[in-house]
């Protein structure tokens, strides 16, 4: 039950956290409606009644946290920012703006951190995405019901039965498993999200037919997930087109990636590290013998196909790489689908049929998981909120500091600590560590690596655990972190290696 232990400590911490701060901190009186009914579009509107000087210092350095200056007041308007809390001045204001609260420039200061969803936002985000999932579900899973009827998920499967049978003793050879997770991780492999949930779900789906406790995951399923988890990604395309539209303005110069590209090669090694470190764990622990011909034969082909794609990719310009990586994903989707018909038709299959029954399996799907989604990105909205990862970052910096190692790699980290628990908030912290520092320093470039070596940890399990309602998820998150742990390690490790 570890998953119902860690999410229980989410919510203790981050109350116990919030109440710590509300209590001790003069900037987080407000904390905990933060936490409930704040919004990530909250904006805050504020005058100032000081020296023009320090108005323009507090305005520069709150603009990117939603913090706007106002010339006067108005019914928007929050706060009063002022030195003398006791000026004339603030009585007339407050008169005909009665919400109006005056404080001093510490308490602005103070706050520091984005507005993010709360509680109430953060359930409504949950609904969304699984209903964004439904299309999406649906689509793909039709054309694997196509894919079955014809019999070529077996087909596959008896592609990868060699492999996926040593490394999957549990699954049988030519089980329909062995073709959905091949499918799960290619798409990954290829940066197609839409593709690789429906695929892995499927997966989970075919594993769990074969659990024979249906409360509790079986071998197979933790090390498929532990797999998936790690992320092998061949090309980080998004994050080097976030790079490429990244500015940022430092000591009154505008500052861009002079090569996006350049963090390509140091996020596919810390991937497939991670990848590499996750399965090693896993067999392990089941006592799975990795150094088998058949494993490390597959294992040396996957390597050279990578390192004959790192070669190509390497020679390309930043447009070359994101044109190269896009025709690629998508041309692929749609050989997939044309590959599928034409076997349903060579099959003489009934089609379309084949396709609704399949879709509305995707349909069931994608409701099923909606309260395992809504509970585990509640908690992480209140580990957000009330500042644990802040606390943990201060901390982190400060042993660092005290022990007097080089603490640039610090700046990184809150991508590291945020990618875990959501992707979204991992791409915030990415471009935000890039504005502050600059996309080419050490810290824009190592956050960004960091993004691209690891996974939705906790994502992952509601989602994947929650479709087949698998309740006890025995070593798989900690397993799954610890392969995340070693993704941020190498990433560190590179990052000053190829950077300094």
């Amino acid at each position: 039950m570890s998953l119902s232990r860690i999410w229980s400590a989410f919510i203790l911490t981050a109350i116990l956290v919030a109440a710590f701060r509300f209590f001790f901190s003069n900037s987080q009186d407000d904390i905990f409606g933060r936490m409930v009914t704040g919004t990530s579009k909250d904006e805050f509107k504020y005058i100032t009644i000081s020296d023009s000087t320090k108005g323009a210092q507090l305005e520069s350095a709150m603009k990117n946290f939603a913090y706007t200056r106002q010339s006067k007041a108005d019914k928007e308007t929050k706060y009063i920012v002022t030195d003398n809390l006791q000026a004339d001045t603030l009585n007339k204001l407050q008169s005909e703006f009665p919400a109006l609260r005056a404080v001093p420039f510490d308490y602005i200061l103070g706050r520091k951190h984005k507005p993010v969803d709360g509680v109430i936002a953060t359930c409504k985000v949950a609904v969304e995405i699984c209903i964004g999932l439904i299309g999406i579900m649906a689509l793909f899973m039709g054309f694997m019901g196509i894919a079955e009827k014809a019999g070529g998920i077996r087909f596959l499967s008896r592609i990868v039965g060699p492999f996926f049978s040593k490394l999957f003793p549990d699954v049988p050879k030519g089980h329909p498993a062995h073709g959905h997770m091949m499918m799960n991780f290619s798409a990954n492999m290829l940066g197609l999200d839409n593709a690789a949930t429906p695929f892995g779900l499927k997966a989970m789906e075919s594993l769990q037919e074969l659990n024979v406790d249906k409360n509790r995951a079986s071998n197979a399923q933790i090390m498929f997930l532990c797999l998936h988890a790690a992320g092998l990604a061949l090309i980080p395309t998004s994050i080097i087109a976030i790079r490429a539209s990244t500015t940022a303005t430092i000591d009154g110069q505008m500052l861009r990636a002079a090569n996006p590209t350049d963090i390509f090669l140091p996020s596919l090694i810390a991937t497939f590290v991670a990848t590499v470190a996750a399965m090693i764990i896993v067999s392990f622990k089941q006592r799975i013998k990795l150094l088998q011909p058949v494993i490390l034969a597959w294992l040396l082909g996957i390597s050279a196909i990578i390192a004959g794609l790192v070669t190509f990719i390497v020679s390309l310009n930043t447009i070359g790489v994101n044109m190269f990586s896009e025709q690629l994903s998508t041309g692929l989707i749609l050989f997939v689908f044309l590959i599928i018909v034409l076997g349903g038709v060579y099959k003489k299959i009934d089609i379309f049929s084949a396709f609704a029954e399949g879709a509305k399996g995707g349909f069931e799907t994608a409701v099923k998981i909606i309260p395992y989604l809504v509970g585990m990105l509640v908690a992480i909205s209140l580990l957000r909120t009330s500042g644990t990862f802040d606390v943990i970052i201060d901390g982190i910096k400060n042993l660092f500091a005290a022990l007097g190692t080089d603490t640039r790699f610090v700046d990184g980290l809150p991508t590291a600590l945020v990618k875990p628990m959501s992707g979204s908030g991992a791409r915030g912290m990415m471009v935000d560590t890039m504005k502050a520092y600059g996309p080419d320093s050490f810290a824009g470039r190592l956050s960004c690596i960091l993004n691209g070596s690891s996974e939705t940890t906790f994502y992952v399990i509601a989602v994947y655990f929650g479709a087949v309602g698998v309740k006890n998820t025995r070593y798989t998150i900690g397993i799954m972190l610890l392969a995340d742990l070693v993704g941020i390690l190498t990433s560190i490790a590179l990052a000053y290696l190829f950077f300094g």
